[in-house]
């Protein structure tokens, strides 16, 4: 008995990380790399570590320069899991570089049905209405959806002391052969009004459908172009929301 109960734990441990890892919320990391055209301007990295409870928190910290112009961003975002969407609690963005230095923060009060914006020293106080996101919770919530099957996805995002509406629709499935390796993927279009903008991205099944690509393009010419350098997901799984204590 003791010999059985001993391999059922091996075996639970061993099929643990590969379990969290199907999951878009995951404790995890990814690199990539940023182009302009086929120019090489720096790499970005997101980051999101284990949750403290039902409290998470995703990060974003980019470099990139071409010649004399720099840009430099730090961005991070707190929230919470609801059942199968996200509640954004805070939102901070710090960029740096040639150009205007600027930061955004806001404070989502749902219980209090309003969000209090604050971009380029300029502040604003929103209406909390329905499910809203920041621009880094709705990435993760775009994952979570497509892992659930979804093929057509809206969401009003809180932007630039602004709420705005984002729209995504799946085009079909691709094989991308990048420099870090080859992916199966499934390819979402922005939704836009207009053609002259166009953006693409490549959204990887396998790995808990974490983006491998994303291409936008302006009036038919490639301007930016991030591909995914190098990725990892945690063995140490996160702490579960009302989890008993052990």
């Amino acid at each position: 008995m003791r010999a059985l109960v001993f391999a059922l734990t091996a075996l639970l441990s061993l099929a643990l990380p590969a379990a969290w890892a199907q999951s878009p919320l995951a404790p995890q990391s990814a690199e990539y790399k940023v182009f302009y055209g086929d120019i090489e301007l720096g790499q970005a990295r997101y980051i999101l570590p284990p949750p403290d409870g039902n409290f998470y928190q995703y990060q974003f910290d980019s470099s990139l320069s071409l010649l004399v112009l720099s840009d430099m961003r730090h961005i991070r975002s707190e929230f919470t899991l609801e059942g199968n969407n996200l509640t954004p609690v805070r939102f901070m963005h710090q960029r740096e570089g040639t150009g205007p230095t600027f930061n955004e923060q806001a404070a989502f009060l749902k219980n209090q049905g309003v969000v209090h914006s604050r971009y380029k020293d300029e502040k604003a106080k929103l209406p909390y209405e329905g499910e809203l996101y920041d621009p880094m919770t709705v990435q993760l919530q775009l994952r979570l959806d497509l892992s659930a099957g979804k093929e057509h996805m809206l969401y009003r995002l809180v932007k630039d002391n602004e709420i705005d509406d984002y729209e995504f629709k799946l085009v079909g499935k691709e094989q991308l052969i990048l420099a870090s390796g080859s992916y199966d993927t499934v390819k979402l279009e922005v939704i836009r009004k207009s053609k002259k903008r166009q953006t693409f991205i490549w959204f990887a099944p396998s790995l808990a459908y974490l983006p491998v690509r994303l291409t936008h393009f302006e009036k038919g010419d490639k301007q930016l172009d991030i591909q995914l350098l190098s990725h990892q997901f945690s063995d140490t799984p996160p702490q579960l929301a009302n989890s008993p204590a052990s």
